[in-house]
């Protein structure tokens, strides 16, 4: 859209200053996209006119709430943002799962945030998080550490890099995905656009998973934007005295479904994954014999029609750390090597 008008008025400034009249002429904008345009300057009146040459300049792209591109289930929310700024390439066709979490993130919280965010990403999910240290960094990098598609909702402009230490990271989610925000180019973060992009993370999605939050986590709004708009909201359990979990902790005894493993989530939405599913398993020869040490000590254990339980699967080791067991076997059953059943008993595929 911008493109095309710019062939019109040939400068940013000559968009901002055009009439409702010149604009409608160009047959470029539908009514509704002429109006969100229309209501986007004047909220922005302000701003430089020069605003499209710096989008332009930048590659930074527009999208109305009118528009094909814009995403879908976030159009259906109570308030949602008239036009969004984004780099990459948005996606309308896959389903998305937000992840959020703690910045502060331990040991257990990266293991999870990267297990969850590769295995969806396999499976063809799109990760929605918001580029913020901790769980939202894990989860970004795990879908792209499987060539998967992330998506970064910003609580600054798209041409900010916030934190400064994930610039490299937002440059890689664009290129695999789209780095979006509701706010102008060049508009700084404050303690108040974070928690007004969280309902944008929430919006987009089908679900949200928080991986582990504290009492009074940001990522609590996020799920209670999830829950306001009817979307799935999915926590981490954790130790009842770490800190860092008790927010996750509460979510589910106030009915947010507790998540041991990636079947929790994806048993959610069959009809989206079940093609990607049958590819990993048609995969599943191959992947074996790339097993890890650990991951075939686990493997040999196990038999086709003898479910076991994680702690008949530690005894049969002879101990062992039962994060990093359970880890493991999360792994396993992302490659569809293994499967669980409602029981959370493990047999081999």
């Amino acid at each position: 859209m911008l493109t095309r008008l710019l062939d019109v008025f040939e400068t940013g400034s000559g968009i901002w200053q055009a009439s409702a009249h010149e604009l409608a002429h160009t047959n470029l904008l539908t009514e509704n996209k002429l109006e969100s345009f229309l209501q986007f300057r004047r909220e922005h009146s302000s701003y430089p006119e020069s605003l499209p040459d710096i989008c332009h300049k930048q590659h930074i792209k527009l999208v109305s709430k009118d528009d094909e591109e814009y995403p879908i289930l976030l159009k259906e929310t109570f308030e949602p943002p008239h036009i969004l700024f984004y780099r990459g390439h948005l996606d309308t066709t896959r389903p998305k799962i937000a992840m959020v979490g703690s910045r502060k993130i331990s040991p257990y919280g990266r293991a999870v945030a990267d297990s969850f965010s590769s295995g969806l990403a396999t499976l063809g999910i799109t990760i929605v998080s918001g580029a913020a240290y901790g769980v939202d960094t894990e989860s970004h990098k795990g879908a792209l550490s499987v060539d998967g598609i992330t998506e970064a909702v910003l609580g600054c402009g798209v041409d900010v890099a916030y934190p400064r230490s994930n610039k490299k990271l937002l440059e890689e989610i664009s290129e695999r995905g789209a780095v979006i925000s509701e706010y102008l180019p060049g508009t700084q973060p404050t303690k108040y656009t974070f928690p007004a992009r969280n309902r944008i993370i929430a919006g987009m999605c089908r679900g949200t998973l928080v991986v582990e939050a504290a009492q009074r986590s940001g990522a609590l709004i996020t799920a209670d934007y999830a829950l306001k708009e009817n979307r799935d909201v999915f926590a981490i359990p954790g130790g009842i005295f770490t800190q860092g979990s008790i927010g996750c902790n509460k979510l589910i005894q106030q009915g947010a479904k507790l998540v041991l493993d990636i079947g929790d989530i994806i048993s959610e939405y069959s009809d989206f994954i079940k093609n990607k599913t049958l590819s990993a398993k048609n995969d599943n020869m191959e992947k074996k014999f790339t097993l890890s040490e650990e991951e075939r000590r686990i493997y040999s254990l196990l038999t086709p029609d003898r479910p076991l339980s994680v702690d008949e699967i530690i005894y049969n080791l002879h101990g062992g750390d039962p994060a990093s067991i359970a880890f493991l076997l999360l792994q396993l059953e992302i490659r569809g090597i293994i499967k669980s059943n409602e029981a959370h008993l493990y047999v081999r595929t």
